[in-house]
């Protein structure tokens, strides 16, 4: 009987850990991730070494540098991850440094908000489907894949952004 106890709570406690969205990761050092918007692919770098490879979403205007609040499409250039969020209505999501004094310059010229809360995320239910470009600007994966992420990215990580 105390053999079935024990075995039962190692059990749920391996069950518990099975379906966590909290991964850890205990590989290289991801030293940079590289966003190819035109290839729709990202790489998590260690140096010079890809370490994982991803397919991704963009904003619903997928082609051209964020400028301004609203227009749906996804900053390009030198950024870091400055936050993370384990409660986003989009699963997990890293944020990105975006707007950096450059794009607040731009959109000041143009008398607009360059606008913000930039992420790598994952996909809500509603969207788990959806097409290939639905976010305001952010670089969406799968769930799954955002499990990788998250694990693997620290804040601090550079990231560029390229058309």
């Amino acid at each position: 009987m105390r053999f079935l106890k024990v075995f039962l709570i190692m059990a749920l406690a391996l069950g518990v850990t099975a379906c966590s969205k909290f991964q850890r990761y205990n590989g290289p050092e991801v030293t940079q991730i590289v966003v190819n918007k035109g290839d729709r692919r990202m790489y998590l770098l260690h140096g010079r070494e890809v370490l994982k490879a991803y397919d991704f979403g963009l904003g619903f205007a997928p082609t051209g540098d964020k400028q301004i609040e609203g227009d749906g499409k996804t900053p390009e250039g030198n950024y870091f991850i400055d936050r993370r969020n384990p409660n986003s209505s989009f699963y997990l999501s890293l944020g990105i440094s975006y707007p950096n004094a450059q794009d607040v310059a731009e959109a000041r010229a143009l008398g607009k908000s360059p606008g913000g809360d930039i992420f790598i995320h994952g996909r809500p239910w509603k969207n788990r489907k959806g097409g290939p470009d639905w976010t305001a600007g952010c670089i969406a994966v799968t769930n799954r894949e955002m499990r990788e992420i998250y694990a693997m990215v620290k804040n601090g990580t550079p990231i560029q952004i390229n058309p």
